[in-house]
């Protein structure tokens, strides 16, 4: 196989996600390795840098030796109908934590109804059985009072949640969902935004404005930035992708067989997402995991992610400028 400097990928996704309904990037080669960089485009110039830096460090420096041999995943349900909600559990590799995508908003704005996400959590827990882990994620979408407005609700029909990620998209919303919250019922609450997009991301600490912490590798800056802020944090942490194919999710992987303890299932199981990768070998669980191994892309996998003309120029203009 050639080796470039960089190669552009451009997939679809089986189920829109985050808005989106392709996923594409750029691939650097370097002497450690592959390393991706894939800044969604609401990411300017300025936030870009640190996925670049997490690119750089893959392809050219490598990761810490790992403590662990594989990493507990969980799937990832977007905003979709029961039915669905189901295959998507039942095709998840065994994952018997889930991810269910909440206070998402139709084309007139409006977040979606509660008894559509009351449905959709029914039917994961249905899915997983006995035993499955259910956390709900906001993506900051709702105010304090629709939170708690919410949570109780979604809390019943998950059969107890594990935590609710982002549900407001400040680090004081977050914090007085934390306070307002009732008694044994009480749903932790996990910052994602709030510690990936943030100028201060200790500043949910000293607010103590969450249970859990969120880190993904890309936008912090490199498997190594997020192991010192995880010290610094001093809270659980989850390592999420940030939908990446799985070069990218080589990284989350890498952080997360390096962190100290692991005591929830991370969110790297997204290559489901895909409808194809750049390895012949991509990062699927296989009974609720994945191995700490690094893939490494093929020739013809990536012909099949090959994108169009404007596109590759669009990522190497992207990549010349946050250079």
């Amino acid at each position: 196989m050639p080796d470039p400097r960089a190669v552009v990928y451009r997939t679809r996704l089986t189920t829109r996600f985050r808005g989106l309904d392709a996923r594409d990037g750029v691939l650097l080669r370097g002497a450690a390795g592959w390393g991706e960089f894939s800044p969604f485009w609401d990411y300017d110039d300025a936030e870009s840098a640190a996925w670049l830096r997490a690119a750089r460090e893959a392809a050219d420096d490598g990761w810490p030796a790992p403590v662990r041999d594989a990493v507990p995943v969980n799937v990832t349900v977007p905003a979709v109908g029961p039915g669905r909600a189901q295959e998507i559990v039942a095709a998840s590799g065994g994952c018997r934590t889930a991810k269910v995508k909440v206070a998402q908003r139709g084309p007139d704005g409006a977040v979606e109804p509660l008894d559509a996400e009351v449905a959709r959590l029914e039917a994961v827990r249905d899915a997983l059985g006995p035993g499955g882990r259910i956390r709900v994620d906001a993506n900051g979408a709702w105010d304090v009072d629709e939170a708690l407005r919410r949570l109780p609700h979604l809390d019943r029909a998950a059969g107890g949640l594990e935590y609710v990620e982002q549900p407001c998209a400040d680090v004081e919303g977050l914090a007085a969902v934390r306070r307002g919250q009732r008694g044994d019922s009480a749903v932790p609450v996990a910052a994602d935004e709030s510690i990936r997009r943030a100028a201060d991301p200790l500043a949910v600490v000293r607010a103590e404005a969450a249970d859990v912490v969120v880190l993904k590798v890309q936008p912090l800056g490199g498997v190594r930035a997020c192991l010192e802020l995880a010290e610094q944090v001093g809270l659980p942490v989850v390592v999420s992708s940030a939908l990446e194919s799985s070069v990218g999710i080589a990284a989350g992987v890498a952080l997360a067989a390096a962190l100290p303890e692991l005591p929830y299932a991370c969110g790297l199981a997204t290559v489901q997402l895909l409808a194809a990768d750049v390895t012949d070998a991509p990062f699927l669980p296989v009974d609720g995991a994945l191995p700490v191994v690094r893939p490494e892309p093929t020739s013809d996998a990536l012909a099949a992610t090959a994108p169009d003309d404007a596109t590759a120029r669009r990522w190497r203009d992207r990549l010349d400028r946050v250079a």
